[in-house]
């Protein structure tokens, strides 16, 4: 598998979906003989469609997927920049400016809590799935994975959109708005067990997702904790669990989205 360099500048292309635009990764001539696997789309933590993630979708298309980032947060004004700027906070040395970003973290992700901006959200991201579905090779083969927010709305995205046929959340929770019978497709979550919050849903999310009969997988990694795949945060990064967990989500990719 090919991981790009951390801070490696994106190769991508940003495109106009409609209700949000989006970064576009392509897999290239020399990858899977010149075949697609299938479409993804990838959606960003609540510091938006930084670098970061546009990296992200570059490993994926590596592995040869045509893959779309929509940037879903610049819309309620949580731009690439002001994420960067609010995650330096957040994680910063000093524990009084940690401490001093907490509310203005909230104060800039209220307006994500929205029930309206979440049924904007779902919309803007079932574009990405109409921009996959007309691209050549894809044939109908869309999945969806996520990290933190974008993890929350994988789960969404599976629920709302029958076309997608794989979905992989990365330390996410459905929304509350979320209709967790009407997701369709395999669920692989993939969770670290220090993650307190989230370990205590999961027993409750593992119960609705068999109750609702949807094909549930928890992976769940010890000693690891939010975050765990952010290669871009020294804090929360645990390299191994995320190499163990990029193929986890390959093989879960490649069997759900193997054919057409």
């Amino acid at each position: 598998m090919t991981f790009a360099v951390v801070g490696s500048a994106p190769t991508g292309t940003m495109i106009d979906l409609g209700p949000v635009a989006a970064y576009v990764a392509t897999p290239g001539a020399d990858v899977n003989n010149g075949e697609v696997k299938g479409g993804l789309v990838v959606i960003h933590e609540i510091w938006g469609l930084v670098d970061h993630i546009k990296n992200v979708a570059d490993r994926f298309a590596a592995e040869g997927y045509l893959v779309v980032a929509p940037d879903i947060l610049s819309f309620t004004g949580v731009t690439p920049a002001v994420g960067l700027e609010l995650q330096a906070l957040v994680f910063s040395a000093d524990e009084q400016t940690r401490t001093e970003a907490q509310p203005k973290l909230r104060e800039r992700l209220a307006p994500s809590h929205d029930p309206e901006y979440a049924q904007w959200a779902v919309t803007a991201l079932k574009s990405a799935v109409d921009y996959l579905e007309t691209q050549p090779g894809v044939q109908r083969r869309i999945g969806v994975t996520g990290f933190c927010f974008g993890g929350s709305y994988s789960f969404a995205l599976a629920a709302a959109d029958p076309r997608v046929r794989a979905a992989v959340p990365f330390y996410g929770y459905p929304p509350e708005t979320t209709s967790i019978e009407t997701i369709g497709c395999p669920v692989l979550a993939l969770y670290g067990d220090t993650d307190e919050r989230l370990m205590e849903s999961l027993p409750a999310l593992t119960a609705s997702m068999a109750d609702s009969g949807v094909r549930f997988t928890a992976q769940t990694y010890e000693n690891a904790g939010h975050a765990f795949f952010n290669d871009t945060n020294g804090i929360t990064y645990s390299p191994d669990v995320a190499a163990d967990a990029f193929a986890r989500t390959l093989a879960f990719l490649h069997t759900n989205l193997s054919g057409s």
